[in-house]
């Protein structure tokens, strides 16, 4: 009898465990489809860059969550944190790269957007 109990207790924790992993790699794939939308909708190219930055960064980071828990603790776990703490570094360094490039070499930069001195 006791036996049976502790077999659902694991059970009932693997479902948990699969739905919030789940859940994650959902927000993940919302977050890359809006992504799409974003950068094939938007005209100026930083509009374009912001919604590519932020679905990598949602994305990548969600998708990335919920398989580390799907996953379970292993070093390849680890190894999926790593890769998370990267992009969420180098993503928004890059993008802030690129805009300050287009903001430095567009002439035409009043027309695309408000420009305020400092």
């Amino acid at each position: 009898m006791l036996r049976k109990e502790v077999e659902s207790m694991l059970t009932v924790s693997e479902w948990v465990r699969f739905l919030l992993g789940a859940a994650f790699l959902l927000i993940g794939l919302i977050a890359f489809v809006l992504e799409v939308f974003g950068v094939f909708k938007f005209h100026y190219v930083l509009n374009r860059m912001h919604a590519a930055a932020v679905g990598d960064t949602l994305g990548l980071g969600s998708s990335l969550v919920g398989l580390m828990i799907l996953n379970g603790f292993q070093f390849s776990t680890l190894k999926m944190g790593l890769v998370i703490l990267f992009l969420w570094c180098a993503s928004p360094v890059s993008s802030h790269l690129i805009s300050r490039m287009e903001t430095a070499t567009n002439p035409d930069l009043e027309k695309e957007c408000e420009v305020t001195e400092l």
